[in-house]
Parts: structure tokens; C-alpha cells; sequence
């Protein structure tokens, strides 16, 4: 591989790290970001699936159904642009309902577990509860869970750059292996 590639992924890696640290120390400015992100995705999606329908329409039946989900994903995006504060408020909100649920079902299917003699279906239950004591700390601290989402943001940014760090030192050794003569 050419150096200036490797060069490359080396000053990618170190802008993943700086992005990554910046989401942990702003995390306001990383939930603002997200929003506007999730705004931007599904006006996009709403676009795409109304370009979709009326190129398919000829052959797919009811495609007043796909149109008017398209349009409600179009709404929806510009609305989300245009209350960026909202969408980057409510952003904690949604992600503890989300844990919220999704651990009540895991608490509640753990029996279902335990009815098959799944050895560690206690362990799913303790899972399941534990989720739902942080939704709800969550749900009352909500600039807590609006930091713990910035921060885990940022150490995902972050794990990614150093990967690529990583990624040019693993290529080196590759390189000095396949240059090694065969014996």
C-alpha cells in the first residue's frame, strides 16, 4: 500500500479521535448534531421512498400507502430540521422509553426461558430489570442520559480512529510478511 494512503488513514484516525473527544466534552453540541443528523436521514428516505413509489407504481399495487408515508417521512425530516432544539431535547426522552420497553420484554420473556429449562434465564431476568431501573433513573435525569448518550457517541468515534491507527500498523506487518522470502 502507498505511504500517502497509510498517511491518509494515520490523519483520518487522528480526526476520529479529535471528533470523538470534542462529542465527550460538548455533549449538548453532539445531541444537536444528532438531530439535525436524524432530520437530514429521514427527509432523505422520505424522498427516496416517494421517487420510489411513483417509479413502481405501474406494477405495485396500493401505492397510495407508499406516497403517503413518503410524505409523512418528508414532514416529519423538515419538521425535525426546523425544531432541531426539540428533537435534540426529546433525543433522551426516546431513548429511555426505548430501553424502558425493550426491558420489560426481555424481563417478561425470561419465564418463557425458564419454562424451556434454560439454565440462565434468571440472568435475562437481571438483565431485563437492571435495563429498567437505568430507563427510569433515565427518565428522571434526562440531561444524565443526554451526556451518557454524548459520551458513548465519543468513545465510539473514538474506538473507530484508533482502529484505523491500528488498521496502518497491522498493514505494515501484512507488508513485511508477504515481502518475507518462502522457505
Amino acid at each position: 500500500m502507498k505511504t500517502s494512503t497509510k498517511v491518509w488513514l494515520v490523519i483520518a484516525g487522528i480526526l476520529l479521535i479529535a471528533l470523538g473527544v470534542y462529542c465527550i466534552v460538548k455533549p449538548a453540541a453532539t445531541l444537536f448534531s444528532a438531530a439535525w443528523l436524524i432530520g437530514v436521514l429521514v427527509l432523505a428516505a422520505g424522498i427516496s421512498k416517494l421517487i420510489f413509489t411513483f417509479k413502481t407504481q405501474a406494477f405495485l399495487p396500493n401505492s397510495a400507502t407508499r406516497v403517503l408515508s413518503a410524505i409523512l417521512e418528508i414532514i416529519i425530516g423538515i419538521f425535525f430540521l426546523a425544531n432541531n432544539i426539540f428533537v435534540a431535547v426529546s433525543l433522551p426522552f426516546v431513548f429511555a422509553f426505548w430501553v424502558l420497553f425493550d426491558s420489560l420484554i426481555i424481563a417478561i420473556n425470561s419465564f418463557d426461558y425458564k419454562r424451556v429449562g434454560f439454565p440462565w434465564w434468571w440472568a435475562i431476568l437481571l438483565l431485563g430489570i437492571c435495563g429498567i431501573v437505568l430507563s427510569v433513573l433515565g427518565l428522571k435525569n434526562p440531561d444524565v442520559t443526554a451526556t451518557a448518550m454524548a459520551v458513548m457517541i465519543g468513545i465510539g468515534i473514538i474506538s473507530m480512529g484508533v482502529a484505523n491507527i491500528c488498521a496502518v500498523v497491522g498493514i505494515n506487518k501484512f507488508e513485511n510478511y508477504l515481502k518475507q522470502p518462502v522457505e
